[in-house]
């Protein structure tokens, strides 16, 4: 391990030598109209995915730079964009993403502006076109817009997948519902994408990666497989609500749907169960000994292609990269402690965020990224690399500064200009013979949005440069380009914009041809195979089980095990009734019951003190896990399931869509919170070592355990008991009839139980279909009972008695469309 970080050092610093001539391969890179405004517009660290005029200008478009230096539009070559007035064939282009075999580019680009003052009529939304015949510059290029896509959402951030699958951000709902467009970031409640997106563009196959409630940035899939992503987290309380209770007025007027669906009411309750409150609700704090929880970052996140793994890169924590500050949880427990960073890590350089990850292409596992601050600056910060290969452990996993420290945000005012703050960076690129490139900004100061609104002006002159070396740190060198113009007028529609500015330019990638990974995956371990065998249930089975109920299992070994170096939470934990803990020092000791589960629900919205008008979309809050398929083990706390002997846990959850859970003590109050929202893919079976995975050891000094959980045995014994079709053969008047029992869940959305039956075992012939409240019988079946609620026992009998003819043969197959 040593030797992989030190041979990535070496490599990075080889780019220190002075580059002549340029790269070898042409680049592809887009320009944007500049857009002062920095809030959910187009260079905005977030909610930069919206179409309108006032958040992306039009007049920008898909270039090429030759070896030989020559450019050419693209777009234009191919018949999109335009000179002057935008109108029809107006156009922004964001994001190319090369083909592993360097011959074709998928980008994002959005068509359209109003043709007149106060226009509203739609002006288009993001979607994703491919481009081909672009690599010989006398060619003229073929733009096609990529079939199957969402087509009235904003589909943004295009790469290929390792089997040509297109992966995308889009702000379509997660479900596709919608009342529940479009969904509300954890902020500033500003419209935000729905997460990671898979498409197979041939035949329309699409499904949801992940379900970031915040937002997913800038996908890239590595050298190994994996797609790696820039996330926002962002997991607390509704600030909007906490505003309008510290001023004792209403400015947003929060409140709950009373559920996701297309007929749901506005209701008064602004009740929040997860996390705790956030520290300016004193009221709801009293008493309690918790501290409050403020909780925003933008991190480097992985994930695999078909949606199984999802955490941060290796696992690697705010503890070993800086990040957020955040409080003791608890005020009354000196073992808990404030989370910064405070030394003594093998990383000894921090970040507060790293936007735009991109992968060396020579260096497997360097990612380069920006730390920026949120607003003020159109995310251009201080150009980063972190070492992210998968043989690294998160422990040892570094941060190296690659412009200045003062480069991170825009100086407080022209008299704080430090000596060496060179303006401000976004895009970084290293192409695979060594130039760095990166969008440079020379102004060092906040946007001050300079100007009118119908002529906009901006000092920040983000412009493609070749970055060199000097005293070990990067600074911009020649530009990419002499400098790109358009003189775009469009209307916003209210007011008639011309921008004179010269354009930005953003997004550079090489266009090269990459070897093409093959997607990642990880096996079972042996611990739990082992309680799969204990509970002989085969592991095929049941994720087919998972698969078709849109389930996954998440699997703990011991709960009370916890990374030695995280002390932000109590990490002195305790099964209660048990003599089984973990310790990590002196001091309280906490006992842990149940493992208690939330989901994320669209629910909360706001009405600005209009109740007869409230605003579209709906922001996620956390509920108690209530999705009819998790079928868990009864439990005596709500949506919970119980801390096994040894600390295991095991919980059937929905697939798809965001989840957390806190461990509960024996009275239902939380003890330690999970801090990020998770999404598991359907069939998944994730197994974790800990409640907060072990890098290197537990508090107590151990290894990550390896014991068989014992609540996964208990977990599969349930299952069998509730999921496996009973049959029976049964007497009446002297025939025989066949008959089976099985359990269904009549408000489980989307899943038809068919009764079939067969001769021979090949032919199968539905007699019964049970789907929801429609339930179907042929003149073959007869219903003998069905009890219970909210799960049914429902037995079905085959009417045709066994008596003198040919063998019957009856099963339960379960469908999802």
């Amino acid at each position: 391990m040593n030797t992989t970080r030190i041979f990535s050092l070496i490599v990075l610093l080889a780019t220190a030598a002075k580059l002549v001539g340029g790269p070898t391969n042409a680049i592809l890179f887009v320009t944007q109209v500049p857009v002062p405004a920095d809030f959910t517009t187009i260079g905005s660290t977030f909610g930069n995915h919206q179409p309108s005029l006032d958040s992306c200008g039009r007049g920008g478009d898909l270039y090429i730079r030759y070896p030989n230096g020559a450019l050419k539009n693209l777009t234009r070559a191919a018949g999109f964009g335009q000179w002057g007035a935008q109108t029809t064939n107006a156009i922004a282009v964001r994001q190319p993403c090369v083909h592993w075999s360097g011959n074709k580019a998928v980008f994002s680009m959005v068509v359209g502006a109003p043709h007149f003052q106060y226009d509203y009529s739609d002006t288009g939304v993001w979607q994703i076109f491919e481009i081909t015949n672009f690599l010989d510059s006398n060619a003229v290029p073929v733009i096609t817009k990529v079939p199957n896509q969402p087509t009235n959402f904003n589909n943004v951030s295009p790469i290929y997948g390792s089997d040509d699958r297109i992966i995308f951000t889009s702000d379509r709902p997660r479900n596709g519902e919608a009342q529940l467009y479009p969904q509300l970031d954890e902020y500033e409640e500003a419209p935000t994408v729905t997460g990671l997106w898979s498409l197979q563009p041939t035949n329309g196959d699409l499904f949801l990666i992940n379900h970031t409630p915040s937002g997913a940035f800038s996908p890239l899939v590595d050298n190994a497989g994996r797609i790696i992503f820039a996330r926002w987290d962002h997991l607390q309380r509704d600030q909007q609500a906490d505003t309008d209770w510290v001023h004792g007025s209403i400015t947003y007027g929060a409140f709950n749907w009373s559920d996701e669906s297309s007929n749901s009411v506005a209701t008064t309750n602004q009740t929040e169960v997860f996390p705790e409150p956030r520290s300016v609700r004193t009221d709801l704090l009293a008493g309690t000994g918790l501290t409050g929880h403020n909780f925003n970052q933008f991190f480097p996140w992985m994930i695999n292609q078909d949606g199984t793994e999802e955490e941060t890169l290796n696992h690697v924590g705010r503890h070993e990269l800086g990040g957020s500050y955040a409080n003791g949880a608890f005020t009354n427990d000196p073992n808990v402690q404030d989370l910064y960073y405070f030394g003594g890590n093998y990383n000894t350089n921090t970040v507060n965020n790293f936007l735009m990850v991109r992968e060396d292409p020579r260096t497997p596992g360097l990612f380069y990224g920006i730390d920026a601050p949120e607003f003020g600056s159109h995310s251009g910060g201080q150009i980063v690399s972190l070492t992210g290969a998968t043989n690294v452990n998160a422990f040892y996993m570094k941060v190296n500064f690659l412009t200045p420290l003062s480069t991170r945000t825009p100086a407080a005012n022209s008299n704080s200009i430090t000596p060496d703050h060179t303006g401000l960076y976004r895009n970084p690129l290293m192409t695979a013979d060594g130039f760095f490139l990166a969008a440079h900004a020379s102004y060092k100061l906040a946007e001050p949005n300079l100007g009118t609104a119908d002529f906009p002006t901006t000092p920040y002159d983000f412009r493609l440069k070749f970055l060199t070396l000097s005293n070990g740190l990067y600074v911009p060198g020649t530009p990419l380009t002499a400098g790109l113009t358009n003189r775009a007028a469009y209307w916003s529609p209210d007011i008639l914009v011309t921008q004179t500015n010269f354009l930005w330019e953003f997004d550079p990638v090489e266009v090269v041809a990459r070897p093409r990974p093959a997607a990642s995956a990880r096996a079972m371990a042996a611990p739990e195979l082992a309680a799969f065998a204990a509970a002989n249930v085969s592991v095929g089975n049941f994720q087919n089980y998972l698969r078709t109920h849109q389930l996954a299992l998440i699997v703990s070994r011991d709960v009370t095990t916890r990374d030695a170096a995280d002390h932000q939470q109590p990490f002195n934990l305790r099964v209660a009734g048990t003599a089984h803990q973990n310790l990590g020092a002196a001091g309280k000791i906490y006992d842990v019951a149940w493992l208690q589960l939330f989901q994320a629900d669209q629910l909360r919205s706001l009405n600005y003190g209009n109740t007869n008008s409230p605003r579209a979309g709906r922001r996620v809050i956390a509920q108690h896990l209530h999705d009819p398929a998790a079928d868990n083990p009864p439990s005596a706390a709500l949506a919970s399931v119980r801390v096994g002997a040894d600390g295991s846990t095991a919980a059937l959850v929905p697939a798809r869509r965001a989840l957390a859970w806190q461990l509960t003590d024996t009275n239902n109050i939380g003890v330690v919170r999970e801090r990020y929202w998770l999404t598991f893919a359907p069939g998944e079976i994730r197994t974790c070592t800990s409640c907060h995975g072990v890098n290197l050891t537990t508090q107590s000094g151990q290894p990550a355990p390896t014991n068989t959980p014992l609540a996964l045995i208990s977990l599969l014994n349930y299952w069998k008991t509730n999921a496996t079709v009973q049959s029976a053969v049964v007497t009446n008047l002297g025939n025989k009839f066949f008959q089976i029992t099985f359990v269904r869940r009549p408000a489980e959305s989307g899943v038809t139980h068919h009764i079939q039956s067969s001769s021979n075992l090949l032919t199968w012939t539905d007699i019964a279909t049970y789907a929801g409240t429609n339930i179907a019988l042929t003149a073959n079946a007869a219903e003998i009972s069905r009890t219970g609620s909210p799960n049914e026992n429902v037995t079905v009998r085959h009417t045709a008695a066994m008596n003198n003819s040919v063998a019957k043969f009856l099963r339960v197959s379960v469908t999802r469309p």
